[in-house]
């Protein structure tokens, strides 16, 4: 059974002919008799009275009641999909670090949930390291971070760049530098973010260029908890520009530029290549792409 084949029975019940029902559906009448046929033949029974003028059968009308409200339930399936390209909806899981969901996401989400409202998010908060391997096991629908690798089952599109800076409290004994050089980093005690971070294994190859022994004396696994206890003047730490704005603007933060860690670092979104994006997903990776930058850079 089709729905062709629902729709040639209908059509018949309405113009009582064989040959006018044809000429609605732009059909032969062969072919108009022969789904008629297959019908009667796959529910072994009959369901036209081919005599002039043409009716159904009684178990003709009792199909025709049935056959009318599947392709009512079809053109409702047709509607809502149609609906989807109208109006998105649907769930996303999105992966990112928590530096990243507390800084850049309240903006990005504010603005998608006003225009969208019948898409519905919900936000893990990985490590970077794990971000790559959870969108492509599918365990995470989007992932936002930094690009740090190529993998061919995964899309990737730069939204912004970032760069690790070296902040200190404003108690410091480096708060009053303007620059500083590399050779900082041996002496200053130092708070660093685990090693399963982008920041970490950055800075791990400052210090591995410049033959430094560092002094950590702290490691955290977010940046939110290195900033607070950098701000308590536990140590120093290599931490992103972009998560220490607000910090920076407070004054609870100092920043020390050193031109060796003037490297910008590209964070973007990630999804896997091959899976299905329904509209939800569609909606939100097209409007993160036609962002601006200054969209996730913070200028408050």
């Amino acid at each position: 059974m089709n729905i062709s084949q629902l729709e040639t029975l209908i059509t018949i019940s309405k113009t009582m002919s064989f040959r006018k029902a044809g000429e609605l559906l732009n059909l032969t009448q062969p072919a108009v008799s022969a789904q008629i046929k297959s019908l009667e033949d796959e529910f072994s029974t009959v369901l036209v009275d081919r005599n002039q003028p043409v009716t159904l059968t009684d178990r003709g009308q009792v199909f025709l009641d049935h056959a009318e409200r599947m392709l009512d339930i079809v053109d409702e399936l047709k509607q809502k999909l149609s609906d989807l390209d109208e109006t998105p909806q649907g769930r996303i899981v999105l992966g990112t670090t928590t530096s990243i969901a507390i800084q850049i996401l309240p903006r990005v989400l504010s603005y998608f949930q006003d225009q969208f409202p019948l898409i519905k998010t919900s936000i893990q908060s990985l490590p970077s390291s794990q971000i790559y391997t959870q969108v492509e096991n599918g365990l995470v629908d989007i992932g936002i971070g930094y690009l740090t690798e190529r993998n061919p089952n995964l899309n990737t599109s730069v939204l912004y760049y970032d760069t690790f800076e070296l902040v200190v409290s404003p108690s410091h004994p480096l708060a009053k530098k303007k620059h500083a050089a590399v050779d900082v980093l041996r002496s200053t005690p130092l708070i660093l973010l685990s090693p399963d971070t982008v920041g970490r294994r950055f800075t791990e190859t400052i210090f591995k260029k410049h033959n430094i022994e560092p002094n950590i004396v702290m490691e955290l696994s977010s940046s939110e908890e290195v900033k607070r206890m950098v701000e308590i003047d536990l140590g120093a730490a290599v931490i992103s520009k972009q998560s220490v704005a607000h910090e920076l603007r407070q004054g609870t933060l100092r920043m020390i530029p050193l031109s060796e860690l003037e490297v910008s670092h590209p964070v973007g979104v990630i999804y896997k290549s091959s899976r299905y994006l329904n509209s939800a997903m569609q909606q939100f990776i097209s409007d993160l792409k036609g962002m601006p930058e200054t969209q996730f850079i913070s200028s408050e």
